[in-house]
């Protein structure tokens, strides 16, 4: 039996994410972590999408990524496809990096997207890896905040333009946004 269609929608904001088979991991150490970026920086420049958000773990990532054309599919085909072929060569193994398809949400309201920025951006700090989700190297934070220079595939007017007009209201507005998720888990 066929599987069912994606839910692919041109202009459509996706939160995605997609998870190490069983018994790997997705990212073994920073250089696998670099080489992920640099394949989707690829695919964003292939695609036109906008990345608003993403965050590596060593078991899964997650993307908020839109996209102006139906290709959410063939764009995450060629981000999982050509980065696990990157990553078997790179470990001398010959298996399945990803555990399936990847999965995708479609957000569809302006507080959907606020939350899925939060979700994505607290995953590291949930995750007990760091105590601040601007102290994880591997997440567009740092980047959106303005402590590191964003890489090209990062869309961060856009997500500034979410939290006000003024760049530098809008960080203000961002890491308090953030730290309400975080008080948000305290018992």
């Amino acid at each position: 039996m066929p599987r069912p269609l994606r839910h692919q929608v041109a202009g459509g904001l996706f939160h995605v994410t997609a998870h190490s088979n069983v018994g790997r991991l997705v990212f073994q150490d920073n250089i696998e972590r670099m080489q992920f970026l640099a394949v989707l920086d690829e695919g964003v420049a292939r695609c036109s999408w906008s990345v608003r958000a993403y965050c590596l773990l060593s078991t899964h990532y997650h993307l908020l990524v839109a996209t102006p054309e139906l290709d959410l599919s063939s764009g995450m085909q060629y981000l999982n496809g050509r980065f696990a072929q990157w990553a078997n060569w790179h470990r001398g193994e010959r298996s399945h990096v990803f555990e399936g398809r990847f999965k995708s949400v479609l957000v569809e309201t302006e507080g959907h997207a606020l939350e899925a920025h939060r979700y994505i951006a607290l995953n590291p700090v949930r995750a007990g890896l760091v105590r601040d989700p601007a102290d994880w190297r591997w997440s567009s934070v740092r980047a959106i905040l303005g402590l590191e220079p964003p890489p090209a595939l990062l869309d961060v007017p856009t997500v500034l333009d979410e939290f006000g007009a003024n760049r530098a209201t809008a960080r203000r507005r961002l890491r308090a946004f953030l730290r309400d998720g975080l008080a948000g888990d305290m018992p």
